[in-house]
C-alpha cells in the first residue's frame, strides 16, 4: 500500500521521537573551540535562515543547517541523525508559521533531557496573526499561513534583530560582537530593501504581476507593490489538475502578463505547457530557499539570492535593476 507523503513524514517523525526517547542526551551541546572556549551550538532549518544567522554569529558559534538546499522544505523530515543534532543544541532557530513542525516536535521532546535547549521562531515573532497571508497554496481553511516572510527584506531586518537579541541573552560575553555584526548586516539589508523598491517601480505598472509555480511571494508582493495573480502548485504541493491548468492559462491571457516564473526546487513540465499555450516567456531561475552559486562563493548568500531573484523578476517584466548595482552580496564576516 502506498503511504501518502505527509503521512509518511508524520510516521517518520513519530519513529524518531520514539527512538530519541530511549537515548540519553549526547555529551553537552556546546563544543570546545581551539582557544578552549565553549561555543554555542545553533541549529537552523532552510538555507536562507542559516545564512541570515551566519551574518550575526560569524565564527563565534557552531552553526548547523539541517534542510539541504534544493529540497522541498514543506515536506522535509529530519533524519534520526538530524534529530540527535537538534536535541543536543543550545538554540534551534527556525522560520516558523508551521513550516518546520517536525523541528518543533523534536525540540519539545528533547526538553526533558536537555533543559537548556531553546527554540526561536522568527516569523511568529515578526508579524501578528492579523498579518498572516492565506492564498492559493496556503488556503485559510487548512489553517497554515504562507510562511515565506524572508522574501520581504523588511521582515528579514526584524529576523536579524530577534537573532541578535537571543544571542546576547545566551552569550552576553560576546554581546558587542553580535551587535556589531547585526548593525553591519542590517545596513546592507536596508540598501537591498530600498534597491528592490526602486527596481520594482521601474516595471510598467500593468506588468507588476506575479504568477509563480510555488506560492512563496505573497509578503514580497505586499511590500514592494506587486500583485500575485496565481500559483501553479496547489495546496497539497502536487501538480495541478487539467482543469486548474486551463484556468491558469485563461487568467494569464486576461491579465496579459509577459512572463511567468518557475522554481528551481519544483521542476515541472506543467509550467512549460502553460507558458507555451499562453504564449508567454517562462523564467526558470526563481528561488526562495536555494542560494546561488557554490558554497564559499561571494554570491552564495541570502542577499545574493535576492539580487539574483530581482534580475529574474524585474527585467522580464520590463524593468531594470540599476538601483541594485553596488549592493554587496557577501556575508559581513567576509567583507
Amino acid at each position: 500500500m502506498e503511504i501518502p507523503l505527509f503521512a509518511a513524514g508524520s510516521i517518520l517523525t513519530i519513529t524518531i521521537l520514539i527512538v530519541l526517547g530511549t537515548m540519553g542526551i549526547p555529551d553537552g551541546g556546546r563544543t570546545i573551540s581551539d582557544d578552549g572556549n565553549n561555543k554555542l551550538v545553533i541549529i537552523t532549518s532552510v538555507a536562507p535562515i542559516t545564512n541570515i544567522v551566519k551574518n550575526v554569529v560569524c565564527e563565534k558559534v557552531d552553526l548547523i543547517g539541517i534542510v539541504p538546499e534544493g529540497v522541498d522544505s514543506h515536506t522535509f523530515e529530519p533524519t534520526p541523525s538530524d534529530a540527535i543534532r537538534i536535541r543536543s543544541a543550545d538554540l534551534v532557530i527556525i522560520n516558523g508559521l508551521n513550516l518546520e513542525v517536525s523541528f518543533e516536535r523534536i525540540v519539545d521532546a528533547a526538553k526533558e533531557d536537555n533543559p537548556r535547549i531553546q527554540l526561536l521562531k522568527l516569523a511568529d515573532n515578526t508579524i501578528s496573526h492579523e498579518e498572516w497571508i492565506f492564498d492559493f497554496s496556503f488556503p485559510k481553511e487548512k489553517g497554515d499561513p504562507n510562511p515565506h516572510l524572508w522574501l520581504n527584506v523588511a521582515y528579514v531586518i526584524r529576523y536579524v534583530e530577534l537573532i541578535r537579541d537571543k544571542l546576547i541573552e545566551l552569550d552576553p560575553d560576546n554581546a558587542s560582537y553580535y551587535a556589531k555584526n547585526a548593525e553591519q548586516y542590517i545596513a546592507r539589508l536596508r540598501m537591498l530593501d530600498e534597491g528592490i523598491m526602486r527596481a520594482v517601480q521601474s516595471i510598467p505598472v500593468e506588468n507588476r504581476k506575479l504568477l509563480t509555480y510555488h506560492d512563496s511571494w505573497a509578503y514580497f508582493a505586499k511590500r514592494y507593490g506587486m500583485k500575485v495573480i496565481g500559483a501553479v502548485q496547489p495546496s497539497d504541493f502536487g501538480e495541478p489538475t487539467p482543469q486548474e491548468v486551463a484556468r491558469i492559462i485563461e487568467q494569464i491571457r486576461e491579465e496579459n502578463v509577459p512572463a511567468i516564473f518557475a522554481s528551481e526546487v519544483f521542476p515541472s513540465k506543467v509550467v512549460e505547457q502553460i507558458a507555451r499555450e499562453a504564449n508567454v516567456k517562462i523564467v526558470e531561475t526563481l528561488a526562495d530557499d536555494v542560494l546561488p552559486g557554490r558554497v564559499g562563493e561571494q554570491e552564495h548568500t541570502y542577499i545574493g539570492m535576492m539580487l539574483e531573484n530581482m534580475r529574474s523578476i524585474v527585467v522580464p517584466l520590463g524593468g531594470n535593476v540599476d538601483a541594485l548595482h553596488g549592493i554587496d552580496p557577501r556575508d559581513v564576516c567576509n567583507g
